[in-house]
């Protein structure tokens, strides 16, 4: 079976072949690094972690580039505040982000280039979108695209400009021909360190957001490359816009299929830190272990929503255990190199064609565990090794599974701050009486109903210091000792 990927750009399942034969080139958008990654970027990380792994399984060969943006607004205000460079910031949260990578098994790019290495191939793109009358120069300093004379603008989300233009959300700058028009290069603001500002044909300032992408993209893979990836919530305006620019530019589209990762979702709302409803990975791994995490990231469908939820990580870990219990019983005590899949084996055939169906994740565990109920039937070592191998195109089902059988959380204290601002954690445990902790139960409960979710998560992780650890649940919140 041929593998066929969703593109959102002709909404539609297409059959993938690779521009250059054998060779796969993949860019993803990746972290705005200003602050600990979220389960909700561990999502975006992990889909397209999968995607590689898959067509690198496939036997194709995978250049794949996930960029870091390290100059931003955030970024800015965020140095100041701490009263530390940007570089320093943003070389502290990307060591942060390849430590929480590499505890989920989430492999490297191939490349991951900074956006302010690229500031020269930046300027040039503008420069190129200025020539063709795609770029004007603003009074306030700052360069900005010309959105109406992109004739194809809009062809990526499916709406109009007079329909973009009704869902606009932002208030117009005077220096905009058009409420579309959207920004190339900023002008430096007296107020922002000198490590924020670039030399330019338009004098001092940096990049925007979008036209990063774009730059690092075409430098990396090439005017035109095969797979764009990136969470749902980009495709308008980033990569409407990333579109606008490359091809303004080349005269080329950047990429043959795009594809959009859906969102973690808390109380039906999406995971974001403007919201303060999120829980970073190192919080979450403070309490389930990574190959939990992971299989709870990976066994819903890369386009679907996903619902965070310590009743569905409960619910992971024990199927993750039936997985595990089948290798437990027919496996060797150490596990062997991996073994190589034939994928004429009836199981590997209909685990290969649930992922060649848009990356199928959910239907290639499902091969799992009905291949897992012959372990346990046959005691099969020759089906437990090809149950590994498997699990392996997915970063599963590779470790010692008495180990993961034994494994029991840690009563480790959160970091302060790990959570969001105000979280100032005790490092001792100390022995709280049940009425304050229902108590702080229901103020928890009432944060979340009055969506005060940086709160919520405030007394979570204070109880969590003392000891005590909170299970959310459709019927309600329980509370156990984990000292």
């Amino acid at each position: 079976m041929t593998l066929r990927i969703y593109n959102t750009l002709s909404r539609a399942l297409e059959e993938f072949s690779p521009l250059e034969p054998g060779h796969v080139r993949m860019y993803v958008c990746g972290m705005t690094i200003y602050d600990l990654c979220h389960i909700g970027h561990a999502r975006m990380m992990m889909a397209f972690d999968v995607v590689q792994r898959w067509l690198k399984a496939s036997g194709w060969r995978v250049t794949y580039v996930r960029n870091i943006t390290d100059i931003d607004d955030k970024i800015i205000r965020r140095a100041l505040e701490r009263g530390i460079t940007i570089r320093a910031l943003t070389d502290e949260m990307t060591a942060a982000m390849h430590a929480d990578t590499a505890a989920l098994g989430i492999e490297p790019p191939t490349l991951e280039p900074r956006a302010t290495d690229y500031i020269p191939q930046m300027l040039s793109m503008i420069g190129t979108l200025e020539h063709k009358g795609l770029a004007y120069r603003a009074r306030s300093g700052d360069v900005n695209y010309a959105v109406r004379k992109f004739p194809g603008y809009g062809k990526l989300s499916g709406k109009s400009l007079d329909e973009l233009r009704a869902g606009e959300r932002v208030a117009v700058s005077d220096d905009k021909q058009d409420p579309l028009d959207f920004v190339l290069w900023k002008s430096a603001k007296p107020e922002e360190p000198p490590e924020a500002k670039w030399d330019s044909p338009y004098g001092p300032g940096r990049p925007g957001w979008h036209i990063e992408c774009s730059a690092m993209s075409c430098a990396t893979l090439g005017e035109t490359f095969d797979i764009h990836g990136g969470g749902a919530d980009l495709q308008f305006p980033h990569h409407e816009n990333e579109i606008a620019q490359s091809e303004g530019a080349t005269d080329k589209p950047p990429a043959r299929f795009w594809v959009h990762n859906g969102f973690v979702r808390v109380d039906n709302e999406k995971m974001s830190k403007s919201l303060g409803n999120f829980f970073t990975i190192r919080e979450v791994l403070q309490r389930y272990d990574a190959e939990t995490v992971r299989f709870f990231l990976v066994r819903t469908h890369y386009r679907s929503a996903l619902n965070y939820s310590d009743a569905h990580l409960d619910d992971a870990r024990q199927a993750l255990k039936r997985l595990y219990t089948a290798l437990s019983l027919a496996a060797p005590a150490q596990p062997s190199a991996p073994a190589q899949i034939d994928w004429a084996d009836t199981w590997a055939a209909r685990f290969k064609a649930a992922m060649d169906e848009d990356f199928g994740t959910p239907e290639a565990v499902a091969v799992l565990f009905e291949l897992a109920s012959e372990v346990n039937r046959t005691r099969s070592a020759q089906l437990a090794a090809l149950l590994r191998a498997l699990g392996g195109c997915l970063g599963l089902l590779q470790g010692d599974p008495d180990a993961f059988l034994q494994w029991r959380p840690s009563p480790q204290v959160i970091e302060p701050g790990s959570i969001g601002a105000g979280a100032a954690l005790s490092a001792s445990l100390s022995v709280m009486r049940k009425e304050d902790i229902e108590a702080q139960i229901a103020a928890r409960a009432a944060a979340k109903k009055a969506r005060n979710f940086a709160e919520a998560d405030r007394i979570r992780a204070e109880l969590l210091a003392q000891g005590i650890a909170l299970k959310d649940s459709p019927t309600g919140t329980t509370w156990e000792a984990v000292r």
